[in-house]
């Protein structure tokens, strides 16, 4: 997905407040130039429509300032909203740029059927559904994919398992669990009949 985007650079006489009453947002830059920032102005509407289109930390966005002028890719980095009216006040982005590594975050896409539930009637456990990476800004990955087919009743699969594309490191603990295959266990039922259902507690 590629997103582009338009800004302006906002002074210091101009207030939030009145940026928004005038249908405009503000925004800032990050990582363009070192440590320095600067403050954008952005059409609210345009800043809206890539909000809901983009994923924080992990859609690079095409933004455009001619004022200063710079144009370079970035990412979203954060969204404000405000606590009850449920409106975007604020975001922010950072460029990639003069970066060597950025660190996103990625969605995990859950690949194959696992043994333990195949052919042991276990139940896959997702404990973790997206994932944060270290790669080069130019090699981000849609999504990593991840391999279960192979586990069974009782199996922990960790990160630090995990087939990550060439260049990707993860962010996260090597040792957390990422998924696991629960154990079935049998109950009463109606008429003496007992049913498998899953244990959480025997992961």
């Amino acid at each position: 997905m590629e997103l582009s985007i338009e800004c302006r650079k906002r002074s210091d006489a101009e207030k939030p407040k009145a940026l928004r009453r005038e249908g405009l947002m503000p925004a800032v830059l990050y990582g363009h130039q070192g440590n320095e920032s600067v403050s954008l102005v952005i059409n609210a509407k345009e800043a809206d429509t890539v909000v809901r289109k983009a994923s924080i930390n992990n859609t690079l966005i095409n933004l455009n300032v001619p004022d200063m002028p710079w144009q370079g890719q970035a990412l979203l980095r954060e969204v404000q909203t405000h606590p009850w009216k449920n409106e975007i006040y604020h975001i922010s982005f950072f460029s990639i740029a003069a970066q060597d590594s950025v660190q996103v975050v990625v969605p995990v896409h859950y690949v194959g059927i696992p043994y333990g539930v195949s052919q042991e009637g276990g139940t896959l456990d997702v404990l973790v559904n997206e994932l944060a990476i270290n790669c080069a800004p130019g090699a981000i990955p849609e999504v990593v994919e991840v391999d279960v087919s192979s586990l069974k009743v009782g199996q922990n699969l960790h990160i630090s398992d995990l087939t990550l594309p060439a260049g990707v490191t993860a962010a996260a603990e090597t040792d957390q669990t990422v998924a696991n295959v629960l154990a079935p266990r049998k109950v009463e039922g109606d008429g003496g009949a007992t049913a498998a259902v899953a244990t959480p507690g025997e992961a």
